[in-house]
């Protein structure tokens, strides 16, 4: 540790100013920056993974020179003061009691290290819930999308929260922002869906939930991962500036404004030759400068060492430093590797202005001091945490909560009437029959980590795997107590045993009905035959292995058959779904997505989701999204046709629904102005049900190619059979801008014309208003919401009540 500067040596804590929590923050973390040396405040920049792996070995996934074979001592580590803690409970099984009391530990190693006494941020992955081996597993992202209901996210998110601030944990890595571009990315099931007003709407909602539990919600990957080449994980990005702004950067403008987030994860992708880590343009300029972002930037998992690594933009660490440290890079992830003595040497030698340190460092310091982390309080506080028992992390509350997202995201894509089940004989099979991680997503602690480590680690801290995860064999069962269910699963998910195929084919013969199962299990990199998650990249979306061979043969059975999919990413079901009974799509549900599943079967629960994403016909006719222009649909010059089997926001329920009377209540606003748009909405059918009422606008003639159509705004409307509800949106002249020719954001006069309807493919409804007055320019502060009114209407005759 080095010496402290003369004029700098800590006096007592009552005369530092930057202990007395009643003066602004500017100016404590001001006197605390005044007071440290280089050294310290580059300690500030860095993290230390406590848990390696396996004992004696590097943390998870370690690039290649990326890290010495261990790290020195935290106390050693922190002598001069740490940035953050890396997943002190996401990287083994750890009782939660176990894990703060460890917490604790850790913090006062680093506390006594430093001396200022600073703690370190702690951050942990929350994705799908606490990264945790306990705690709640909720449903992916992509089932937010479908469940089009941002409350729900947010209730969720606020619960997530709570936990993470049990467990002394002030950052949550969440939530993923980026817009689904392509489907084979094995990084889907981590998106919300392939509109960016969806994600954005959907998304802030997440963020406001953290961020209201006092839990630094932050938004990633900025920008661009998504858009990789072949939906290939971490590949080159080649996107032009118009589709980079309105699309992929739209998410992240809510992600601030609406949300709130307190900190931006940087992207591994270069985009166009440039990668995000050392960008300066995106990160200073667009992100601080455009969008007004005053939180903490961090670098992704090793991503300023990619630098070199990967990106050849660098021939060492300490170039690799000064490049992320100038583009505006605050924190280094998950371990101190560049922004370390790396970095101190580059500014000694003066390739690196201390003035740039001092700016990542002081929002560093300033978040820990919006945290209260700086107060003399705070260690005592973190001791007052009261202790967790096993079954805190997933309380009653929310397993609930979980079922309810769930329930409200599975999507009934097609139905003969075989929907609901009756009883009788049913077969259940297929690859995930009887899997519980099946239902899981990439970032549920089962599925994170390898099973065999899972094990190994279980028995060595003597406990029980960390939640109750029913298959949907059991869920079925439970909801059809009088049928005779027949479970015939297989281990393998590509189904590459032809007996397992002959067991199926056997078991759906001899039942009145069959329930074949398909689609993904869940986990990194493809490690042991997983087909979705980070890494686990798809050739094409034809169906993992066998699938469709399976498919198709329990189909020639005759047996009446319900396709039921639970998979990370959309998957191409031509030739497979026409000859099914009912199809129903589940995005990774969580711990109680086999109830929900199994609820939608049976008919005890009314099927609302929506589809966030198109589902392909053909698996290699389909790999963009539903926003697209004029030619990215089918055409006279080319003979592919890319119309979905599916298409985005489509789903059923056990009604029906028709639309009528749309009305706008003026013909032409100003460029600045605001039209009210107004449908509606009637169950015509002998059930009550929900539908979700979609708003989709189009520019016909503007000055750049436009998307034929975009989800402008929705509202979920549930109705009994006959009963009519009038639904009204409020749309600003902002929500039809666009990045123009000069890439400024635009909004320019001229018709816009208005569709709504169920799904983004059947409009019946269609008419248009007119912008007047002359082009404007609009910046971060646009608006970016579409409220929208729900007016149930009286039957003719009925008395008021």
């Amino acid at each position: 540790m080095p010496e402290p500067r003369e004029d700098t040596a800590a006096p007592d804590a009552d005369r530092q100013p930057w202990r007395d929590a009643s003066l602004p923050v500017r100016d404590r973390v001001a006197d605390l920056l005044s007071r440290m040396t280089l050294e310290e405040k580059v300690g500030q920049l860095g993290a230390y993974w406590v848990a390696p792996l396996r004992p004696g070995e590097p943390v998870l996934a370690v690039p290649e020179g990326a890290t010495d074979p261990l790290p020195p001592p935290l106390g050693e580590a922190a002598a001069v003061g740490l940035g953050q803690l890396t997943r002190v409970y996401g990287t083994e099984p750890v009782l939660p009691a176990a894990g703060q009391e460890r917490l604790r530990f850790l913090q006062d190693t680093v506390m006594s290290a430093n001396r200022f006494g600073i703690p370190a941020l702690v951050h942990e992955e929350c994705l799908t819930g606490v990264l945790s081996w306990t705690a709640t597993v909720f449903p992916t992202p992509l089932a937010w999308g479908a469940a089009f209901d941002p409350a729900l996210v947010e209730e969720m998110a606020t619960a997530i929260g709570g936990s993470l601030r049990e467990l002394g944990v002030q950052v949550g890595l969440a939530p993923v922002l980026d817009v689904t571009r392509d489907y084979r990315w094995g990084c889907t099931e981590e998106t919300i869906g392939d509109d960016p007003h969806l994600v954005a709407t959907v998304g802030a909602a997440y963020v406001r939930g953290l961020e209201r539990s006092g839990i630094v919600a932050t938004l990633k990957h900025f920008a661009g991962y998504s858009a990789s080449a072949a939906g290939r994980n971490m590949a080159p990005v080649a996107c032009g500036p118009r589709e980079f702004a309105d699309v992929l950067l739209e998410p992240f403008v809510a992600g601030l404004r609406l949300g709130g987030a307190r900190a931006v994860m940087v992207s591994q992708n270069d985009v166009d030759g440039i990668p995000a880590t050392g960008d300066p343009h995106l990160l200073t300029d667009v992100l601080r400068g455009e969008l007004g972002f005053d939180g903490v930037v961090l670098g992704d998992y090793f991503g300023i060492w990619n630098l070199k690594h990967i990106h050849g933009m660098a021939t060492s660490r300490e170039e690799a430093a000064a490049l992320a440290l100038r583009a505006g890079v605050d924190m280094e992830l998950p371990t101190t590797h560049c922004f370390g003595a790396p970095l101190v040497e580059t500014v000694r030698q003066g390739a690196v202005a201390e003035e740039l340190v001092d700016r990542a460092a002081a929002r560093v310091l300033t978040l820990k001091c919006e945290l209260g982390m700086l107060d003399e309080t705070w260690k005592a506080d973190l001791a007052a945490l009261p202790a967790l028992e096993p079954g805190d992390l997933d309380p009653p509350g929310h397993r609930a909560l979980a079922r309810r997202l769930a329930e409200a995201s599975v999507v009934l894509l097609a139905n003969d009437g075989t929907l609901p089940l009756r009883d009788g004989a049913v077969a259940l099979v297929g690859p995930l029959a009887d899997d519980p991680s099946a239902l899981l997503g990439c970032y549920a602690f089962a599925n994170h980590n390898s099973l065999d480590f899972l094990e190994e680690m279980a028995a060595r801290v003597g406990m029980e795997p960390g939640v109750e995860i029913p298959s949907l064999g059991a869920a079925l069962a439970a909801e059809l107590p009088d049928a005779k269910i027949r479970v015939t699963a297989a281990d393998d998910t590509a189904m590459s045993r032809d007996a397992d195929i002959a067991a199926a084919v056997a078991a759906a013969r001899d039942a009145d009905v069959c329930v074949l199962t398909l689609g993904d299990r869940s986990g990194l990199f493809g490690t042991g035959g997983r087909t979705s998650g980070e890494g686990s990249d798809a050739e094409t979306v034809a169906l993992p292995g066998r699938q469709a061979e399976l498919a198709r043969a329990v189909l020639d059975t005759g047996t009446p058959t319900v396709l039921v999919l639970i998979s990370g990413r959309p998957y191409a079901l031509g030739g497979l779904a026409e000859r099914a009974a009912a199809v129903v799509q589940a995005f990774f549900p969580g711990e109680e997505g086999a109830g929900a599943i199994a609820g939608i079967l049976s008919g005890r629960v009314e099927p609302s989701g929506r589809l966030p994403v198109s589902m392909p016909r053909h698996a290699g006719g389909q790999l963009g999204t539903y926003l697209h222009p004029a030619m990215g649909g089918p055409s006279r010059v080319s003979s592919v046709d890319p119309t979905p089997l599916y298409p985005f926001g489509h789903g059923l329920t056990w009604t029906t629904f028709a639309y009528t009377d749309l009305a706008t209540d003026h013909d032409v606003i100003a460029t600045d102005g605001t039209v009210r748009i107004g449908v509606t909405v009637r169950n015509t059918g002998r059930r009550a049900g929900t539908e979700v009422v979609q708003l989709y606008l189009s520019d016909p003639v503007a000055s750049v190619v436009r998307p034929s159509r975009w989800l402008a705004g929705w509202a979920k409307v549930r109705l009994e059979p006959g009963r009519a509800a009038r639904v009204e949106f409020t749309v600003h002249a902002d929500r039809v801008s666009f990045t123009g020719r000069d890439l400024r954001r635009v909004v320019e006069p001229g018709v816009i014309h208005v569709e709504a309807g169920p799904s983004s493919a059947e409009l019946p409804l269609r008419g248009s208003f007119r912008l007047d007055g002359p082009e404007r320019v609009v910046g971060a502060d646009r608006v970016l919401t579409v409220p929208a009114s729900v007016r149930p209407l009286r039957p003719a005759g009925e008395p008021r009540p």
